[in-house]
């Protein structure tokens, strides 16, 4: 695979780099359209496409040094896929790096949240997707891509963002995670200030590419109408991260389709903003 950004040896290497990405090219559990496997390598390539200076925030995140994983490959069933992801998480979160997994469906954020609810007290996830994913099982397992928020709730808080599309079986799971649905979210001018009060101090980000309307964002494997543009993301992003402390986060979802690479170069844009904002507006910058 590609390193993040193409960027030159200096900037990407595992010593000195304050950033680690790790791809989780898994695609074990979806249900319709298939390719999240083929996310990481994507978005991948997309970024060496990326304008390194960020004109919001007047910054070049990566002089701080991005270093490109080898991807998790051992990845034969959900388990010891999360296994596997919680392992290499961990081993760079003992390293003090600041880790950022690309998917690869959704069930990888198990893992890598049991590794972030191990180092970090006070943990919260926020979760963006257009569907609950509160399933306790589907189809067999209890870590297939519709049941992600179910387990990522085991180990703390999490709060949904950009939901429009859920089982009614997972209406009694709703008391246990706090959720912002699309319908309501677009009336509400009050809404990121009130999901941000649901937050705890540190927070692990899951960004499911399909809480993105399909405009922007048809590559995925679910992809539902009525999702967040640009703009609204970005602008409950820069919130988050002003407010709170972001510990790590995952793009996930991304399935490429040769004919259409604008939602890789889309993916790879967010996840060199993010990071932007992060240097730029984290707490513990």
């Amino acid at each position: 695979m590609k390193l993040f950004g193409d960027l030159p040896p200096e900037m990407a290497g595992s010593h000195d780099a304050s950033v680690v990405i790790v791809p989780v090219p898994f695609d074990g559990t979806s249900t319709w359209g298939k390719g999240a496997d083929k996310g990481p390598e994507a978005l991948l390539e997309a970024s060496g496409q990326l304008e390194l200076y960020d004109i919001e925030t007047d910054t070049e995140v990566y002089k701080n040094g991005i270093h490109t994983d080898n991807p998790v490959r051992d990845l034969h069933n959900p388990e010891t896929m999360v296994q596997s992801v919680f392992d290499r998480v961990s081993k760079w979160l003992e390293r003090k790096k600041f880790v950022v997994l690309i998917g690869g469906e959704h069930s990888i954020s198990i893992g890598a949240v049991k590794a972030f609810g191990s180092q970090f007290s006070n943990l919260s996830v926020l979760q963006f997707d257009a569907h609950a994913d509160l399933r306790d099982s589907y189809e067999g397992s209890r870590y297939n891509h519709a049941c992600v928020a179910a387990r990522l709730r085991e180990v703390c808080p999490v709060t949904q963002v950009g939901i429009r599309s859920m089982d009614a079986g997972e209406k009694q799971a709703l008391k246990n995670v706090r959720s912002f649905f699309a319908h309501r979210m677009k009336n509400d001018p009050r809404w990121i200030g009130n999901m941000i009060d649901t937050l705890n101090d540190n927070v692990y980000l899951t960004f499911d590419l399909d809480v993105l309307d399909p405009s922007i964002m048809a590559s995925t494997g679910t992809p539902e109408p009525g999702g967040m543009l640009w703009y609204d993301v970005l602008d409950v992003l820069h919130q988050v991260i002003e407010h709170r402390n972001l510990v790590g986060f995952d793009i996930v979802e991304l399935c490429p389709n040769p004919l259409n690479q604008a939602p890789d170069f889309t993916a790879a844009k967010l996840l060199y903003k993010i990071l932007s904002y992060h240097h730029s507006f984290g707490k513990n910058e």
